[in-house]
């Protein structure tokens, strides 16, 4: 073999000599020799135990025998051992790795005083988990409380095994990458004692767990251990001896207080909102959870958009989530649940994790699942089966267009897949920025159906471009199609899925490819064919109900201070005249006349990232802003376009930070790798670190968070959200438990989708902040407009912070408020010139801007106004003098009695009004 072993005597012996081995034979003796030689064979057990005598005498060319055993480090067998390959942790301290590639990884570590293990398995490869690094899962082993820690097997092997209490087997904990356990040779168990038997306790637990279903996200399932007023949570009691193993036993359950809900045969029935503690018991043996009683039930939603069958006997489960007023959220149970559905075409039914399984008993069809808790329904729509329907044959090749993003290139027509095909060939050496090349038909091609994919053949060379098809829907929207990266060589078959929720027909916009890494530089040409759309039956989806989150202020001028925040300009130096740089100038004026205390500019304000993007911005906030306000620059994933972050912090230094202003906390984070972790581990601990210092601070009231991209995207593709749904989860859980724990107010503010939009999870407002200049991503009524928010602030005190804490499932803290607003190019009021007494008219308003229509009801914040003799607001609350009544949430002016009125509204800054006459009814 060639290989050489040195052996060297322990420390403390009384001779030290270095042997040096080759094939079993000694090739060369140093150091000090004992006494007596060692007989050809002898083995020589290499270890602390290996006195110099053994090694004395040894002269070159004797053979030997040399054997090996792992010792314990207080000199003892080892008892157990398991591989690794990385020494994550050492002597308290984290080692640096220069492997920076993410996946599931496993740890082992140990306290500095070895009485305490600690076991760590991260998810990845996943869509809602990409992994970890090495130095991620050192940071994170550190923080545990590891002084020592290895990296053990991972990838797909990265599993987790526990037993709870009172179960006879363990139960996988984690989401394997491989969708289950892997064979795997070794693995560290441990394995408590064999137990009596004897029942020493119940582990008690909701039947309900929407994290266990098959396909369950980190997010949207709702909390089990909640549950709304007049329904019912199933609960389980495992009984369980000294060393948690099974013992058998049938509870006794109690609920304390009962005001809040009663058990009967282990399912607890809710009452009034509130906490209550459910016990399990039987004589000394006990075991609880603490459940909360909700507010009453106002909505419900499910846990998918849409569920597409392949065919016959094809499955998927969904589930049922309520909400309250607060948007705190709860998991339905399938016993509270009526459906109605297709029988002849689905078979529906409840599993054990709470949830619903769906099955097509046909090979094609589409039906709707209607879900009611008495009068609030929901429904989700199914589709089973599609079929082939030609878009587009590229016989046609000659008349497409080509158009490119920051490259060059050209079309033609080439042999495709079957018969003709498109080439498209570009060159992307010219930038560091994205770059695309794009494909367009010479004439519109509509697709007819509700198309749930599309399918493309292409040829590829395996160079990593991103391909995409971009499609308008019935609104005029852009819908863009995402494929896989185009890693493979010669001709694939591509499906590009549809989002859930856009409006058919789809109209074919373009095929195009694009590269992202700055890093990627070449020229190259691939091939296209055969467009086809995935058509099932099609289906009517009831309108989705609009939610008005309270956030969204009419106005904010009561509150004690304001700031603002802008975001997606997305202008370029080389085009400093642009309507994007008028835009974002336009944007900054508003916000300077309102006066607020500072300026969050929330990402994308440049397009590109050069050093030329940035002075180009610093040059425009200095000219519009000068000294007279404040702010602060968050940078968005234009910040870098895929490039480095030191373009913009040479110009506008921290990419995160923390700052305390009048009793709020504010918390800036950079999401410019699209996802958290890409901003710095160290960021993460800074928004964990900033919290808990809130909670114990008695001068702050509210903690606000805010980065570019958001943890949900509301549009129907939610291409537009953090990447990681883990860290979105993580972001949502922390926030929520903050306010609830603390009672002091929680807020986030985002961008990057390209719609206002306003919402709640937990109770805790998230907020999206929409365009500045750049064209919207919606419809002009869903937030599609540009413009920018004010924000009105008075944070918790302390009073109100313990009443909030004590009743958090009752009250959410009323501490923030946004003015969400348009620019207005122009605002138009139109409200009828006469009215009769008795009979209702309808007030509207409209914004015209850049050409759009924006019409003036929420999300648009309006200050609805008038004479002294018209009442703004219910009608319930008219005095006699009133002439009319206006309700501004419907738009709807009643008249009271003869007179005549004058109505207003204000959209950011700008008033309109309308005099109207009221006259007594005529006579039939």
């Amino acid at each position: 073999m060639g290989s050489y072993t040195r052996a060297r005597a322990v420390e403390g012996a009384t001779a030290v000599t270095e042997v040096e081995l080759k094939d079993g034979v000694v090739a060369a003796v140093r150091g000090q020799a004992g006494e007596g030689p060692i007989p050809a064979g002898t083995s020589i057990l290499l270890g602390r135990d290996a006195g110099a005598a053994a090694l004395a005498g040894l002269k070159a060319g004797d053979k030997v025998e040399v054997a090996y055993r792992p010792k314990a480090s207080d000199g003892g067998d080892v008892k157990a051992a398991v591989g690794g390959n990385w020494v994550l942790v050492k002597d308290g301290k984290a080692q640096n790795s220069t492997d920076q590639s993410a996946h599931p990884r496993t740890a082992v570590g140990f306290s500095a005083d070895g009485k305490k293990m600690y076991l760590l398995t991260v998810d990845g490869r996943q869509a809602d988990s990409r992994g970890v690094t090495l130095n991620e899962l050192a940071a994170m082993m550190v923080e545990l409380g590891a002084a020592d820690a290895l990296n053990l097997d991972g990838g797909g092997s990265s599993t987790m095994l526990a037993r709870e209490p009172g179960q006879a087997a363990p139960q996988v904990e984690n989401s394997p990458s491989d969708g289950g356990e892997r064979h795997v040779p070794n693995g560290l168990a441990l394995y408590a004692p064999e137990g009596s038997g004897k029942l020493k306790g119940f582990w008690v637990e909701t039947a309900v767990d929407p994290g266990r279903a098959p396909g369950a996200a980190p997010i949207g399932g709702g909390r089990p251990e909640r549950v709304f007023p007049g329904l019912t949570r199933r609960l389980t009691a495992a009984g369980y001896d000294e060393t948690y193993g099974p013992a058998s036993g049938a509870p006794i359950w109690r609920s304390k207080p009962a005001v809040h809900g009663i058990v009967r045969d282990g399912r607890f029935h809710a009452l009034v909102p509130g906490t209550t503690t459910v016990t399990a018991a039987r004589g000394k043996a006990t075991g609880s959870l603490e459940l909360t009683v909700l507010q009453p039930l106002q909505r419900l939603g499910v846990t998918s958009d849409r569920v597409g069958l392949a065919g016959a006997d094809d499955t998927a489960t969904f589930g049922v989530v309520g909400y309250d007023r607060n948007g705190n959220t709860a998991p339905i149970e399938p016993a509270d649940l009526s459906l109605d559905y297709d029988r002849a075409l689905l078979d529906v039914t409840a599993n054990e994790h709470g949830s619903f399984t769906v099955k097509a008993k046909k090979d094609t069809g589409s039906a709707l699942i209607t879900a009611k808790v008495g009068k609030i329904s929901t429904a989700l729509p199914v589709t089973v089966g599609f079929e082939d329907q030609p878009v587009a044959d590229f016989e046609n090749a000659a008349s497409w267009t080509f158009a490119a993003a920051r490259a060059t290139g050209s079309l033609s027509a080439a042999p495709g897949q079957s018969g003709g095909g498109l080439k498209l060939s570009y060159d992307f050496t010219q930038s560091t920025a994205t770059r695309a090349a794009y494909a367009g038909p010479p004439e519109q091609l509509v697709v007819d159906g509700q198309p749930q994919a599309f399918g493309l053949w292409i040829h590829s060379t395996g160079k990593g471009e991103w391909p995409s098809l971009e499609f308008y829907d019935a609104l005029g929207q852009s819908q863009i199609l995402r494929g896989p990266y185009m890693t493979w060589t010669g001709w694939q078959f591509v499906e590009f899925a549809v989002p859930p929720g856009v409006s058919y027909p789809l109209k074919l916009r373009r095929f195009y490819v694009a590269e992202t890494k700055a890093t990627a530089s070449y020229t190259n040409e691939i091939l296209i064919d055969g467009l086809v759309a995935k058509v099932p039956p099609s289906v009517e989806t009831p309108e989705a109900e609009k939610v008005a989150d309270p956030v969204v202020k009419p106005d904010v001028a009561d509150r004690p201070w304001r700031f603002a925040v802008m975001s997606d300009a997305q202008f370029v130096a080389r085009d400093p005249d642009s309507d994007l740089v008028a835009g974002a100038r336009r944007t900054l004026r508003e916000i300077k006349a309102a006066k607020p205390d500072f300026l969050f500019v929330n990402g994308d304000l440049v397009d590109e990232a050069s050093p030329e993007d940035f002075a180009l911005a610093k040059r425009i906030l200095d000219e519009e802003l000068g000294d007279d306000l404040k702010y602060h620059y968050i940078p968005g994933n234009h910040e870098v376009m895929g490039g480095s972050i030191d373009n913009f912090k040479a110009v506008f230094g921290d990419t995160y930070t923390t700052f305390d202003h009048k009793g709020t906390r504010f918390v800036t984070l950079d999401t410019s790798r699209l996802n958290l972790r890409g901003g710095g581990f160290e960021q993460i601990e800074l928004l964990r670190t900033e919290l808990d210092r809130a909670a114990d601070d008695g001068s702050i009231g509210s903690v606000a968070v805010l980065f570019h991209v958001p943890p949900r995207d509301p549009t129907p593709g939610k291409g537009s959200q953090l990447g990681d749904r883990k860290e979105a989860a993580l972001v949502e859980g922390w926030l929520a438990d903050f306010q609830r724990e603390t009672g002091k107010g929680a807020a986030f503010i985002g961008g990057h989708v390209g719609t206002f939009h306003a919402s709640r999870v937990d109770a805790v407002p998230y907020v999206i902040n929409g365009n500045a200049a750049k064209n919207p991503s919606t419809p002009a009524g869903d937030g599609g407009f540009t413009g920018w928010s004010l924000w009105g602030v008075d944070p918790v005190t302390g009073k109100e912070a313990e009443h909030v804490r004590r009743n958090w499932f009752a009250d959410a803290p009323e501490w923030i408020g946004a003015e969400l607003r348009p620019h207005v190019d122009r605002l138009t009021l139109t409200a009828p010139a006469r009215v009769e007494t008795g009979t209702p008219a309808t007030v509207t308003a409209t914004v015209r801007q850049d050409g759009r229509d924006v019409p003036v009801a929420y999300p648009v914040s309006a200050a609805w106004s008038g004479s002294p003799n018209l009442h703004v607001g219910p009608r319930a609350k008219a005095k006699p003098w009133h002439v009319a009544v206006l309700d501004p949430e419907t738009g709807t002016l009643t008249a009271l009695r003869k007179g005549q009125v004058t109505v207003a509204v204000t959209v950011n800054g700008v008033t309109e009004q309308a005099a109207v006459a009221v006259a007594a009814r005529s006579a039939a």
